[in-house]
């Protein structure tokens, strides 16, 4: 949900990090980031959460990667 709510502000992610167990928003607004961005027209609960899971695990191992960190690689990699 952070992720999805700075991208639609047009933030940076490159420069931004989850930390555990911090809150934004309310559940309501996750939920409509969720519907917004899942690509599917009116999807189940199943197909939320098979979303969520997959974006969650693709944005931990972009956090883990060395090649994701806008330390190392600095602008070498912009866009990528």
């Amino acid at each position: 949900f952070q992720y999805l709510k700075r991208f639609d502000r047009g933030y940076n992610l490159d420069t931004f990090c989850y930390k555990a167990h911090s809150v934004e928003g309310n559940p309501a607004e996750c939920l409509q980031q969720l519907l917004l961005h899942c690509g599917i027209a009116d999807p189940s609960w199943s197909e939320l959460r098979n979303f969520t899971w997959f974006l969650n695990v693709q944005l931990r191992d972009c956090e883990a990667s060395v090649f994701c960190n806008p330390d190392f690689v600095q602008d070498t990699l912009r866009g990528f």
